[in-house]
């Protein structure tokens, strides 16, 4: 039986969905794929790190944060390596990458990633930054490295898009991409349209548990851009980043916008838009008021949507209708599964 050996970088939410993933699928994966995954490293920016080559104990592990918030101080392999240690030291096939978003600079994410391929490495990430920031560049690295990549996780959860292009739409060239893809703002301007106050739609938001406490990066448009320039710079071969887009946030949209857009029959919604024009690369975040007939407008809740425009096959919308943490792990999962195929 195949042995994959896999250091997760980071153990968050995110990361203890994946872990459930692979526990209930383990015998599956056997079954099917004739593949048995060691996780030999796990690493957190406060927790320290365990480092076990015969196998960490993910169930024991996942029990211990979710009781106590850390790591209990007899887990075997119980260590303080950093995280680059960790991805230079440690014994492993594949690197999955979740740690916490910088929009603004894609690392130390954006590093890890490089540092892996480098040791020639496959890379797994869920997280954005890097491929905002040098979607391009890491694409052409794993290339030239000869491993694999992959990161359907970084804008819809585990919606497939990356992979649906590549898998399913050869020879097609996207042209354009257009999308909903912040369900914060998202949820923010629907209840702003049943007549709560932009204050009242953030503090149901927080308790319902997916508005931040800080949640400028995603009011002012800044998470939208990021997986907008996610999008472009590997669908499009783009290079650029979030601060090269036009980018307007929800924060000046007021409550009479939002009933002059009703009484004409449209919603507003933060849109998402990348196209070439005159053969340079232009991306636009912005509020749009779109009519109530177009799909778009029944785009509610936490759901997302995202449309691209191709040459051969016309356009292709998918749709992630309320997504929980399970979907993001399963986009991980997901994404392991087809490397073990890509690499049989």
């Amino acid at each position: 039986m195949r042995i994959i050996r896999v250091a997760l970088l980071g153990f968050g939410n995110a990361g203890k969905a994946f872990g459930e993933l692979l526990i209930k699928n383990e015998q599956r994966m056997k079954e099917e794929l004739d593949v048995k995954i060691l996780v030999t490293g796990v690493v957190t920016g406060t927790r320290g790190a365990i480092i076990d080559e015969e196998g960490i104990n993910l169930r024991k592990v996942i029990d211990d944060l979710t009781e106590t918030g850390r790591f209990s101080k007899d887990t075997k392999g119980l260590c303080n390596m950093t995280t680059k240690e960790v991805i230079q030291e440690a014994n492993y096939d594949v690197a999955i990458e979740i740690t916490p978003l910088d929009v603004f600079t894609g690392q130390p994410a954006l590093e890890h990633i490089i540092m892996a391929m480098k040791r020639k490495k496959h890379v797994i990430t869920a997280n954005k930054g890097p491929l905002a920031h040098e979607g391009k560049y890491l694409k052409a690295l794993s290339k030239s490295q000869n491993i694999q990549f992959f990161h359907e996780t970084t804008v819809m959860d585990g919606t497939p898009i990356f992979n649906l292009v590549e898998e399913t739409l050869p020879f097609c060239k996207i042209q354009e991409i257009h999308g909903i893809l912040n369900t914060t703002t998202n949820f923010v301007l629907e209840e702003m349209a049943k007549g709560k106050t932009f204050d009242e739609a953030m503090t149901e938001g927080r308790k319902r548990g997916f508005v931040e406490a800080d949640p400028s990066l995603d009011i002012d448009g800044w998470d939208a851009a990021a997986k907008l320039m996610a999008l472009m710079n590997v669908l499009m071969e783009t290079n650029l980043k979030p601060q090269d887009i036009h980018r307007t946030g929800i924060g000046n949209v007021t409550a009479e916008d939002i009933a002059a857009a009703s009484n004409e029959g449209k919603v507003i919604k933060l849109i998402c838009k990348g196209r070439f024009e005159g053969g340079k690369p232009v991306g636009i975040v912005e509020p749009v008021s779109i009519p109530l007939k177009d799909a778009y407008a029944s785009i509610s809740g936490t759901s997302s949507v995202v449309s691209l425009v191709t040459d051969l096959m016309g356009t292709v919308t998918i749709t992630e209708h309320d997504p929980e943490i399970e979907q993001t792990g399963y986009g991980i999962f997901s994404d392991l599964i087809r490397l073990i195929k890509k690499t049989q």
